[in-house]
Parts: structure tokens; sequence; C-alpha cells
């Protein structure tokens, strides 16, 4: 193992470009950070403007013990501007910088750093925490009992198993509201949560209700609008805010708009869809599966007709303008503060057409539009989003890619093995410098304004259970850490807090045992609480770069840095040998840090020595406060 500190850093923090957004034609500060021991002599960044590398000589800014710190101006010639740097002199006379880390040798811009003039995202989601909540298995009120069920609906005891697989598992009503929601708010603050993240609420045939029947009103079983409303004020009276779910790539077969369409192939509303047999003749990439259903729908699954976003007619009454679905629930009295879109990564595409930044960009004009709460639009994405994250349409997306998949893939308990949206294989159990190349070659493709503002995630209603994946609870907790300690919105599944369990996504739908609170693991909730409070407390973690310092099979050491604060965060999944750091990168030439959290000793110097080996102890989680440099 060898550490990561004595190569040169940069990153889209506040830290490295203290002038902000850019202007287009506006150039800003870069700064980067060189360790003395990588003796650079001279320093150029080199931006592409307008498809033609350009270059500019970097001055050096200021020293310290460890560091020499450049500044060079890079200037947003384009909306989207790459750029990276060249070092020259020391060891390693020939050495690139871009968001992957350092190079040796040519590379492609595929990883270059990215300055946009973009709308920044929401300055809320800096401090924000979220909370995710499937409404049916979350909490009932007392009116709950006394609502009719819908024929396609089959009731269930709120301790009955959930069917995980089968034709039963959509159609299981456990009879959790809105009103119990409402009623379970303290637990959700008393958490640290400030963002409340709902699954689809909309009418429709099911109990997850992607499938919505209606974008105009919320389902009765539910509590209906009245409900929602209620929700909504309680959530804003108490400082919190509310985000909603929205399918734009599909409706429910039992939708108005496919109902008529179907009947009557003269109605505007045959346009929303992709018929088999369109006017346009046969559709020449209808599948078996759409020529069997006579329509294309998501996956083949014949209740999810898919939704053609060419369609003018379609966008008006969805996504764009304020007559839309996108901008009605923004107003009063719901005034919801952003949508996360199902399956944002195949809204609008389908063969030839490739409407999906057309579609992020009119919903985020429309939501400017209908809001003065700054919303959030996040997409669902379970693979790799770099090119749907430009900076202009989602402000970010559901970090499976980069956060969940190498987290599982470190902590995974050797004795399960379960796999992950659709991999046809088990989850592999990598060491942590596979992890952290994960995160770097996935993040080093977006602008940094999308990594922290995207949502990062254990599990989801879709995956299943962080507890299930990973075993024990001091595993949980690793997990939790790094949920907590880097960057993105950190969001809890509901339950997880608590140590439920579930293999699938359905299967992980559990109903929270409030009634049972003698069944919950009170250590994994006070865990997950003293790390809520700990980011709500750090402006490193909330608004800090991230410096990789060393990674081993068992353990990963990561530095957040702010202008106010300094950590250093370790997180080891089993007991190893320590990690070994240079003092002087730390800067701990003298005095110690303190620990911030895990109650391990302070870190300082022992003798003459220039390295501080890290505890060793397994898994464990330590967070210490460094000294500013």
């Amino acid at each position: 193992m060898s550490h990561l500190l004595d190569a040169p850093h940069h990153d889209g923090s506040a830290l490295h470009l203290p002038d902000g957004p850019p202007r287009l034609g506006s150039p800003v500060t870069a700064l980067v950070r060189v360790p003395r021991a990588a003796g650079v002599t001279r320093l150029h960044a080199r931006a592409v403007h307008d498809g033609e590398p350009a270059w500019t000589e970097g001055r050096v800014d200021r020293e310290t013990t460890s560091d020499v710190w450049w500044r060079v101006p890079v200037t947003a010639v384009n909306p989207d501007t790459r750029y990276r740097f060249l070092t020259d002199g020391g060891p390693r006379s020939y050495r690139w910088l871009n968001g992957s880390g350092t190079h040796d040798r040519d590379i492609p811009d595929t990883h270059d750093f990215r300055l946009t003039t973009h709308e920044r995202p929401p300055a809320w989601l800096e401090d924000a925490v979220g909370y995710q909540v499937f409404p049916d298995r979350f909490a009932r009120s007392s009116a709950a009992a006394s609502r009719e069920l819908p024929d396609w609906a089959v009731p269930a005891a709120w301790d009955e198993p959930v069917q995980g697989q089968g034709p039963l598992t959509p159609r299981q009503v456990y009879g959790g509201d809105l009103d119990g929601v409402r009623e379970h708010l303290d637990h959700v603050q008393r958490l640290g949560a400030t963002v409340l993240y709902l699954t689809p609420v909309f009418q429709a045939r099911s109990n997850h209700r992607y499938d919505a029947v209606s974008f105009e009103h919320v389902d009765p079983l539910l509590g209906g609008d009245a409900a929602y409303e209620a929700l909504c004020a309680e959530v804003h009276r108490r400082g919190m805010r509310l985000v909603a779910d929205l399918t734009a790539n599909h409706v429910g077969s039992g939708h108005d708009w496919f109902r008529t369409a179907q009947v009557d192939p003269s109605a505007p509303e045959r346009g929303f869809f992709f018929f088999a047999d369109g006017s346009a003749g046969p559709d020449p990439v209808a599948s078996a599966r759409d020529r069997e259903l006579g329509y294309a729908a998501w996956m083949g699954v014949a209740s999810l007709p898919k939704l053609d976003h060419s369609d003018a007619e379609l966008r008006r009454r969805l996504v764009e303008g304020p007559a839309s679905a996108t901008a009605r629930w923004l107003r009063a009295p719901y005034e919801v503060d952003g949508w996360r879109v199902d399956v944002a990564n195949m809204t609008g595409r389908r063969s030839a057409a490739d409407l999906t930044h057309d579609v992020a960009r009119t919903m985020r004009a429309t939501m400017r539009g209908a809001s003065t709460r700054d919303p959030w639009l996040l997409a669902e994405h379970g693979h790799d989003p770099v090119d749907d994250l430009a900076g202009d349409g989602w402000h970010g997306t559901m970090a499976y890619a980069w956060f969940t998949r190498p987290v599982w893939s470190w902590l995974r308990d050797p004795a399960v093995e379960l796999p992950f949206l659709g991999l046809p294989t088990a989850v592999p159990r990598l060491p942590g410098s596979a992890s952290v190349a994960t995160w770097r070659d996935f993040t080093a493709s977006v602008p940094w304004q999308a990594v922290t503002s995207s949502m990062t995630l254990l599990g989801s209603h879709d995956t299943a259970r962080v507890r299930t994946v990973v075993g024990g609870a001091d595993a949980v907790h690793v997990a939790a850490a790094l949920l907590f300690t880097l960057p993105g919105v950190p969001t809890v599944f509901a339950g997880d807090e608590i140590g439920l369990e579930g293999e699938l996504g359905e299967d992980s739908r559990r109903p929270m045992p409030w009634h049972a609170t003698e069944r919950w693991d009170t250590t994994t909730l006070a865990r997950y609480t003293a790390l809520a409070r700990l980011r709500a407390t750090s402006p490193a973690l909330r608004r800090g770069g991230l410096r990789w310092a060393a990674c081993a099979d068992d353990a990963v050491a990561f530095l957040r840095e702010s202008a106010e604060e300094r950590l250093l965060v370790l997180v080891a999944r089993a007991p190893h040998e320590g990690l070994v750091l240079p003092a002087a990168a730390l800067g701990l030439t003298v005095g110690e840090a303190g620990n911030r959290y895990g109650g391990a000793a302070p870190l300082r110097r022992s003798g003459d020595s220039a390295l501080l080996r890290l505890p060793g102890d397994g898994p464990d989680v330590q967070v210490w406060s460094l000294p500013r440099g």
C-alpha cells in the first residue's frame, strides 16, 4: 500500500475554484495543490476552447511547509469547458492531472475537469440529508382502515410477509398513507433528515404507483389531495423539504391518455405513445413484444406504455410550461421542492430518437418558472450517467454507479450473493482500491456540482437492503459512514436506520415496525443519527472538496477540506496493518489532530518520524480534525 498524498490535487470545490461559478467568456482562478515532494517547477492549464486546446501558464500562489499552491486562470469560452493540468519538473517531469488523478502518459479528454456556466443547482442541497419513504409501507393512520380498496388490491396485515416475487407483489396493500407519514415526521427529523423523498403518490393500480392513471390527483388510498396538502404544509412548517416522484417515461395502461389513444386513433393522445401500427406506418423498431401488445412498453411490461416526447401536446401536459403536471405540483398549495424522475435514463429515448436532454432542460426551465423554492431535478440512473449530466438539465442523479455499487462491492458479506439492478452475476467483493477507482472514474467526467447534487444511497426500494448485503451492524456502520462523509446528498431508505433487511427491491419494501420497537437495531439507529449530526456540524463534509489519501484491501482514508475545516476520514471493513500517511501532508509537523468521531486517540507524530500509522482496527470508522493548511 502506498499513500496518494504525493500527487497534485484539484477539484471543483471552493477551495480550488474560489471565484465561484463563471460567466461565459470570463476567467476563473483554478488552484492546484502540489506537494513539495513532487518537485514541480512549471504548471500549465490546458482548456479546450471551441474544440481547440488552449494553454495558460500557472504561477505560484502561496506555499506551506508541505505544499505549493499554483494558480492559473481558466476561461469558460464555452458553456461546458473541459480543462486539465500539465506539470513539469521533479522525478515525474511529464505528468497530467485530470479528474481521475495523475498520469505519466498522454490521456484522452474523457476525464478532464468540467467548468460550466449553467445555472447552479439549489444551494440548499449542500446542507441536505434525505429520507426515502415508500408510502404504502411506512405508516398508516387511523383513517386507513376505513378506506375501500380497489379491485386490484389485496389487503395485507402490517406484520404479513412481503411477497417479493410473483403476481401478488404489486397488489399487496398494507395501508400506509400520507397522514401516517405526517404523524412520524418527528422520527425523520430526529434522525437528522431535512428532505423527505416520497415514491409516487398519484392514483394508480399498484402499490408502487409507477403506473399512474392520472397526474391530476393523489391516490385516495393515501388520503388524496387533502392529505398530501397537509403533509407538504407540515414538512415546510418544520423547515424541511419534500421531493416528489414523476414517471416521465411512461404512464399506466389505465391512464386516461392511454385509454383514449386506444379507442380513438384520431385523438391527440394517440401521438403520446408508440403504437406498433402508427399513422406513419409500421414501427420499424417494434420488438416482438411491442407487436404482441400493439404498443411499446417499458421493458415490455404491458401496464407501462412508453411516452413519445416528440409530441408537442404531450410535452405541454407533462413537462413544459405552467399548465404541465411538472409545474402544477410545485405551486401552492403543495409547493413540492423538486422531482425525482423515474428511469430518467430512458425518458425520451427510443431507437433514433434521443430527446432525454431536451426533456431534462424543459423540466428544469418549467420548474424554475413555477417555483420560488429553488427546486431540485434529480434523475434516476442505474448505470453510467455521465452523458446525461452536462449541467444544464438534471441537477444530479441517484448515484448507484459511483456510490452504491462500489460500496456494496467493498463491503459485501462474503457469504451473501446478490445481483444489482439487473446484473446477471452476483456483486463481487473487491479491494478498497477498486472501489476508490470506481468512484474516481465515474465522477471524473461530470461537473463537480453534479457530483455534490446527486443522491448518494446505500439502497432503495429498487435494491436489496444494505443490512442484507453487508451483514452485521458494524459493516452497516462503515457503509453509513461513507454515506455521510463523501460528497453528495446522503439519503436513507426508511428502515435502514433500524436494521431492516430484504434481498430484492420488492422484498426490501417491508413495513416499518412502529408497533415493535423491540425489533429495532438501536445501535444502528444511534450511529446513523450521530453521523448525520457530524455532517450537519461540519463545513468540510457539506461543502468541502475530496482528496483520496490511501487505500488498501480492507481500509480507505480520504480528506474532506474546505477553507474552514480539514477532516481525515478512515473506514475499514476488517482488521488491517494500518494505513501510513505523511505527517506533513496532514499538517502534523507539530501538535496533534483530535478525534471528531469514532473515539480513537488523537493523531500525532512519533519522534522524528515523517510518517503516521493510522489505527488498524476493523470494522471501524474514525474521523479526525486536522490543522488547516
